[in-house]
């Protein structure tokens, strides 16, 4: 399983959570740190135009995994609940297209 790992405890606002993003995750030098950017880029880890560093077979998953929980709850809950959300509509993508679901969260 690809993983992604994210400093939960360096995440104090969007700017700060979209650049851990960018970094883990190999994002475009065009992605635009919003969260409909954060959609597109992770839309499309099983397809050969990977908007990532992850190009994910058909059954894999990429565990993104948020280290110092705790930290970024007391920060930025707000951002912890809009991440949970949007990795909930990303699997429920692709499984509307019938595929597998390509995510799975990790709270640590």
């Amino acid at each position: 399983m690809a993983t992604a790992e994210l400093n939960g405890a360096a995440i104090k606002d969007f700017d700060s959570f979209h650049a851990e993003c960018k970094a883990a995750m190999g994002f475009p030098d065009s992605y635009g740190n919003t969260m409909d950017a954060w959609v597109d880029c992770l839309s499309y880890l099983r397809d050969e135009d990977s908007m990532s560093k992850f190009s994910l077979k058909p059954n894999e998953l990429l565990e993104i995994v948020i280290k110092d929980t705790e930290a970024m709850k007391a920060a930025v809950p707000d951002i912890l609940e809009e991440i949970t959300y949007c990795v909930a509509g990303l699997n429920e993508r692709y499984e509307d297209y019938g595929e597998k679901p390509a995510l799975k969260l990790t709270l640590r």
